[in-house]
């Protein structure tokens, strides 16, 4: 009888392992492409003539591309706290890039929290948790202490992580010069001579699909680029400046004034058409081996950027790399431009082929999105400015609600501190120096040029109710004069 139980305990033990292999088997891998300064029009699937992006245009056309996907702010860090977290910026205190120099004017801006908070549940932290490999390549700008790093935060394997928000140099030794910085890139000594942060931060992301390829893993493959510094491979550039003639696309770069600064209006810069490409030769790298090892059918792709393009910049200083075009201003504004960033999902058999979506997502809808695809229960008072996108994918529709974004801080392109909501196709934008408001309908007017407060004030009145309602439930921190500090 002993005997028998032992032949039956073991049985039950060998049932039991072959469940949970099944199990792991068929949870979803997950690959989150979020790319650095990318603007919404960089792409050739979002309308780009002279950038070339045919793997990116590819993963569009095999999944859904969103034409009003906006990051949570218009710039890096407070967006990636978001889509770690599911939480707008605001509530975490990380309203500026994390290492910026909180100058101040007419007001004094509020202090930046420094890192991600220890105490917030990342949803990596709850992949890993749940039996995932989780893995993170390339920028993280979530703070520069041993304790704030990816590792903490549910990332169990990582490379190539700096203590900044940019490399020193995207050629080897991705070092900015002698003395050693911030901005260098780690894990890469050993690389070759001639490489191309880019690419081999792909290389490495190709190489982790091969290893956990057998186990249900959460890759972020965060690229530096398209970040200034604006370099590329020297071939590159060449092609892109043969393509200028070839297109009949002018050299000349036009400018125009934007309050406080000057926006590029031309889309042609050799330099950085080639970094979008090798953001997306990166892409075709990694797809192809998830093509490769035959675990495409099993994967959801996400891609997207943590804020529009660097269009504009400050009087003063010389034109911005990109144009956001037909979207007004650029990176660190709330206009548009600063803020409608690329976002494209694919998810074979899960998500039909070449589906457009009009519907406005955001940063934060990330997190809910991912733990329901890896079939994890959600905590709504984790993400609780995030939408589950899964609902989408069940051809459903998204339930109505307002986004809202603080940005109580001077920035580098121009702009001053300001807040916005956008509430159906209306949006509004305070400025704080002096609390006046503008609002744009964004479906009738995209490039925001024609103010329609005065014309509708009960509408702006709205608005204008709900955004102070917002800041204050938030606990967003506000700029103040000098003596009220």
């Amino acid at each position: 009888m002993s005997h028998f139980l032992v032949i039956f305990s073991a049985s039950l033990l060998i049932f039991s392992s072959l469940q949970a292999a099944l199990a792991t088997e068929k949870r979803t891998n997950i690959i989150f492409f979020l790319i650095d300064d990318l603007g919404w029009s960089d792409l050739g699937c979002y309308g780009s003539k002279y950038h070339l992006t045919p793997n990116i245009d590819k993963l569009a056309a095999s999944g859904i591309r969103f034409t009003q996907a906006y990051s949570a702010s218009p710039v890096c860090s407070p967006t990636r706290s978001a889509v770690m977290t599911g939480k707008n910026p605001a509530r975490l205190g990380i309203t500026d890039w994390i290492g910026a120099s909180q100058k101040f004017r007419i007001l004094v801006t509020p202090k930046n929290v420094k890192a991600l908070p220890q105490n917030e549940v990342t949803f990596a932290e709850f992949l890993k948790k749940s039996g995932y490999a989780t893995a993170y390549f390339g920028k993280w700008h979530l703070g520069a202490d041993d304790k704030d790093h990816p590792s903490s935060q549910g990332f169990e394997y990582h490379r190539g992580v700096n203590r900044a928000g940019s490399p020193g140099s995207y050629h080897y030794p991705f070092k900015r010069n002698k003395n050693k910085t911030a901005t260098d890139v780690p894990d890469f000594d050993s690389a070759d001579k001639d490489s191309y942060l880019t690419d081999l931060l792909a290389e490495e992301a190709s190489e982790f699909i091969e290893k956990k390829k057998d186990v249900p893993f959460l890759l972020m493959l965060s690229h530096y680029s398209v970040h200034t510094p604006i370099q590329a491979r020297k071939n590159d550039s060449i092609r892109f400046k043969d393509r200028m003639k070839d297109i009949e696309l002018s050299s000349k770069v036009t400018i125009k004034k934007e309050r406080y600064g000057n926006t590029r209006m031309t889309q042609n810069n050799p330099d950085f058409a080639a970094m979008v490409e090798s953001v997306d030769r990166s892409v075709g790298k990694v797809l192809g081996k998830l093509e490769e090892l035959k675990i495409k059918d099993n994967t959801l792709v996400i891609f997207t950027s943590d804020n529009g393009g660097l269009s504009t910049l400050q009087n003063g200083r010389r034109p911005a790399p990109t144009s956001c075009l037909p979207l007004r201003a650029g990176k660190g504004w709330l206009y548009e431009g600063g803020i409608r960033v690329p976002a494209i999902f694919a998810w074979p058999g899960v998500i039909d082929e070449g589906i457009t979506i009009d519907e406005p997502i955001i940063s934060t809808d990330f997190y809910p999105t991912i733990l329901t695809a890896a079939g994890i229960k959600l905590d709504p008072s984790q993400h609780q400015d995030g939408l589950d996108l899964n609902v989408i994918f069940r051809d459903e529709g998204l339930p109505p609600r307002t986004l809202f974004w603080h940005y109580p801080h001077y920035h580098g392109s121009g702009n001053r501190p300001s807040s916005a909501i956008r509430k159906g196709n209306y949006k509004l934008i305070r400025w704080h120096e002096d609390g006046s408001e503008e609002m744009f309908n964004i479906s009738k007017d995209i490039s925001e040029t024609i103010d329609i407060g005065s014309d509708q004030s009960a509408k702006r009145e709205e608005l204008s109710k709900d955004l102070s309602e917002w800041i204050k439930a938030s606990g967003a921190r506000l700029p103040k004069l000098k003596e009220e500090r």
